[in-house]
């Protein structure tokens, strides 16, 4: 399952950043970074020659303290737009689901805090629409067939 965002304006060169994400439930809040910006998915930009479960896995060290276990890919988005910063701008999200694990080290990022979000809260709490969109997908295609599961209840 793939979504775009926005409108690609032609003869117009985007600054692309793949960045993976993870998808994480328990008792039926997601895992959610708190920054100065708001909340987010754990993870991140993709480094080179970095795969999308090793970005997944080094974000979480660097922003909770967290290891993780990525159980597989869920979906991904993309959005064209204009960035106060970047100019024309084109990030390329890829979603996977799986756990967060019990805190293991400080985190490196001194200003990103883990919480756990409620399902209720998730639309105006997260800050990217296509994060919104992916968990939104997430809870409607697997949580109902997860039920009773260890990631919901």
């Amino acid at each position: 399952m793939k979504k775009t965002f926005g409108i690609k304006e032609e003869d117009v060169q985007y600054h692309d950043r793949p960045g993976a994400y993870l998808i994480a439930v328990r008792n039926g809040c997601l895992a959610a970074v708190r920054t100065p910006k708001g909340y987010f998915l754990p993870g991140g930009g993709i480094d080179s020659g970095e795969t999308c479960e090793q970005c997944i896995i080094r974000e979480c060290m660097e922003e909770i303290g967290c290891p993780v276990e990525i159980d597989g890919f869920f979906c991904s988005a993309e959005t064209y737009c204009h960035h106060s910063e970047l100019g024309y701008f084109h990030p390329i999200q890829y979603y996977y689901f799986g756990r967060i694990g019990k805190k293991t080290a400080e985190p490196l990022e001194t200003d990103h805090s883990f919480h756990w979000v409620p399902e209720r809260e998730i639309e105006w709490k997260l800050n990217i629409e296509q994060q919104i969109w992916a968990v939104k997908k997430y809870f409607e295609a697997l949580l109902p067939a997860m039920k009773g599961c260890y990631n919901y209840e």
